[in-house]
């Protein structure tokens, strides 16, 4: 089965004051293509990191509006696929019958590189889905020293990033700054999939009173996932953008972008944040 990282010869050159060129073993992040099936009906390929398979396909139905809860899932499995040697970057899920199929739209492409979590959806209409949850109304209150902490403990968890540097992580967080799981890959939207579907499979949704941790920037795809989920609080090390922005205020949620200790700014729900 894939690995996570993998090793490869690179050639290292320095042009310091004592310039130098040598080979070295270097590792790298792994990226391959994991097709997302229905009722063994292709529905999506998604380029991840391989690991945690099951939790990144559960997380793209959650975020897509196609189930709500583990009961709507009655298997998923990880399938050998076509590769030889068997690479399993297939997963097949089935749905419980009362379980509407997912519907395909030709505005909707559901092909997604690591970097884009919506490639090829026609309009933002067409990638708006709406959550059953109600965050607005969700009472959380997070001082902003605990806040700030929660990028040190997030990087501090991050081994694959350590051996790699190119893998971008995701960590769920309690009010009081405990990170109850963490999730790296390539894809940033991949990552957070991957917690969400944790939390799905361990009935945790709706995700009251919890935040979301990203490594990288805050975009429009990522706080649609959050507030699929239920989160009250998406934060992010990085720059939000507008459409992030705006569905915050939809919704009612609270954005923290640029969270770099001791600082951050609010974007959105600054009443959740006590100084």
């Amino acid at each position: 089965m894939s690995r996570s990282t993998t090793r490869r010869t690179v050639v290292s050159i320095d042009v310091s004051s004592s310039p130098g060129i040598r080979s070295r073993q270097d590792h790298l992040a792994a990226e391959e293509p994991l097709e997302i099936r229905v009722r063994k009906k292709p529905l999506a390929v998604t380029m991840r990191t391989p690991g945690h398979d099951i939790d990144l396909a559960m997380g793209f139905l959650l975020s897509e509006g196609v189930i709500g809860v583990a009961s709507d899932v009655t298997t998923a499995q990880l399938c050998a696929g076509t590769d030889t040697p068997n690479t399993y970057n297939v997963v097949d899920v089935v749905l419980d019958p009362n379980v509407p199929p997912p519907v395909t739209d030709p505005t909707r492409n559901f092909y997604t590189t690591s970097s884009c979590g919506v490639c090829g959806k026609a309009s933002i209409d067409a990638v708006r889905t709406r959550s059953r949850f109600d965050v607005s109304t969700d009472p959380l209150e997070i001082p902003a020293r605990t806040l700030a902490a929660m990028p040190a403990r997030l990087r501090a968890a991050q081994r694959a990033f350590d051996r790699t540097g190119g893998l971008h992580a995701a960590g769920l967080f309690t009010a009081d700054g405990d990170l109850l799981v963490l999730r790296e890959d390539v894809g940033r939207h991949n990552a957070v999939d991957k917690v969400l579907g944790w939390a799905l499979r361990e009935g945790r949704l709706p995700l009251a009173g919890h935040v979301l941790l990203v490594s990288g920037r805050a975009s429009f795809e990522l706080t649609q996932k959050a507030w699929m989920a239920g989160l009250p609080m998406l934060a992010a090390v990085s720059a939000p953008s507008t459409l992030a922005v705006e569905l915050a205020e939809e919704s009612g949620m609270t954005l923290v972008g640029f969270l770099r200790e001791p600082k951050m700014n609010i974007y959105a729900g600054a009443h959740r944040v006590t100084v």
